[in-house]
């Protein structure tokens, strides 16, 4: 009959840690998994919650301050569908900062810097009819030349405004030559370039033309299955307003044919771009803690391998099957909850030092901090189960005879 042994959780703690220490290099390299997957962990959360703050607050202040109406096609009796008098009739609005109109010019014609360009070889891009107070409300920025303004709008000049990438297509880079563009065989000049804008993003991809030269040379705004849009820039807080006023102040005599577009809700805006954040980043941080799981499971039961002949020497000195299993499903526990700690040590560092770097406030939830180290022990003990099972399953004769 085996004697009755005991075996104190502190010595099963103790020689599980002289098993660790005895290859510490291997030891940490295979943990390395579960340390990048609790990081990511830690960071993803963290830059999700930073992020969309900054996403909440930006996007408060440029939409909540945006109102957009649409109206369709001019009609033979309706030349324009937002004529000038409209503009300046919202223009005059309590809590309207800028008002613009554009719409996409009628033409299917090559753009190019060349005149004799044919439509095979040049370049197509948008072409948008613009007046000056559409580009005001973008928060248009240029890289060169200067703003559409009122002197080139009334006159009718043929003169264009280029985003950054149409810029690009067309070759165009500097403006102190006075480059022109053909569009067909009407020449432009191009007289800024817009590198930057807080709305209409597209304007990055677009040529645009004073909406008084595009009436004169394709007719009023705009043609057959198109859509004229007016952008109105609010003062924060005053767009609900602004927006209710917008349709009766432009179009007073067809309202019916006038569509309003208030500005969203921020918060709907904030939980997608978290949610598609926190699935994209957790399901990394999945395949990243499961790799590292793998590797602590190869490393225990190597451990257990090589020291077949100390299980058999304890397991003939009494230790039980349990003592044996204990000992290395504490090993892999006490590996992955080293690893859980450098790890979110190492994500709350990440998120701190991206946050500084974009000027963003980090968000820390304590709620998903804490728990981290113990994920990291979770993962370590489920990756030690097979191992303690194989060093639990040895027999005394059978290891002393390797």
């Amino acid at each position: 009959m085996k004697a009755n042994t005991h075996v104190r959780f502190r010595d099963t703690l103790g020689q599980a840690i002289s098993g660790l220490l005895q290859r510490p290099g291997r030891s940490a390299l295979t943990a390395l998994g579960t340390t990048l997957g609790i990081g990511t962990f830690v960071a993803v959360l963290g830059l999700s919650a930073s992020a969309s703050g900054q996403i909440s607050t930006r996007f408060t202040a440029l939409s909540a301050s945006e109102v957009i109406l649409e109206r369709d096609a001019a009609t033979p009796d309706e030349p324009a569908a937002f004529p000038t008098q409209a503009q300046e009739a919202l223009a005059a609005l309590p809590g309207v900062v800028h008002v613009g109109v554009t719409w996409p010019v009628p033409t299917t014609a090559a753009i190019a810097n060349r005149p004799d360009t044919d439509a095979v070889t040049g370049e197509s891009l948008s072409v948008q009819a613009v007046t000056p107070g559409y580009l005001d409300a973008i928060h248009a920025r240029y890289s060169a030349g200067m703003p559409l303004d009122r002197f080139h709008h009334d006159r009718g000049e043929h003169v264009a405004i280029l985003g950054s990438s149409a810029a690009h297509r067309l070759g165009i880079s500097r403006l102190d030559a006075q480059p022109a563009i053909f569009i067909g065989s009407r020449a432009f000049t191009v007289i800024g370039i817009i590198d930057h804008v807080d709305r209409a993003a597209d304007t990055l991809m677009s040529v645009m033309l004073p909406s008084t030269a595009v009436n004169a040379i394709w007719g009023p705004s705009p043609d057959s299955g198109n859509t004229s849009t007016m952008l109105i820039e609010s003062q924060l807080g005053a767009a609900p307003q602004v927006s209710r006023q917008a349709k009766i102040a432009a179009r007073p005599d067809s309202i019916d044919r006038t569509r309003a577009a208030p500005p969203a809700d921020p918060r709907f805006l904030r939980d997608r771009v978290a949610g598609d954040l926190d699935a994209l980043g957790l399901a990394l941080a999945g395949v990243v803690l499961l790799v590292g799981a793998i590797g602590i499971a190869n490393t225990t039961l190597v451990a257990v391998l090589e020291r077949i002949p100390e299980i058999g020497l304890r397991r003939a000195l009494g230790a039980r099957r349990r003592h044996i299993a204990s000992q290395f499903f504490v090993e892999a526990g006490t590996l992955g909850l080293l690893r859980g700690l450098i790890g979110t040590a190492a994500g709350i560092g990440t998120v701190v030092i991206a946050a500084m770097a974009h000027s963003w406030t980090p968000l820390l939830d304590p709620m998903w901090i804490y728990p981290s180290p113990l994920l990291g022990a979770i993962t370590g003990l489920l990756a030690g189960l097979y191992p303690a099972w194989k060093g639990a399953r040895i027999e005394p004769a059978d290891a002393l005879r390797v």
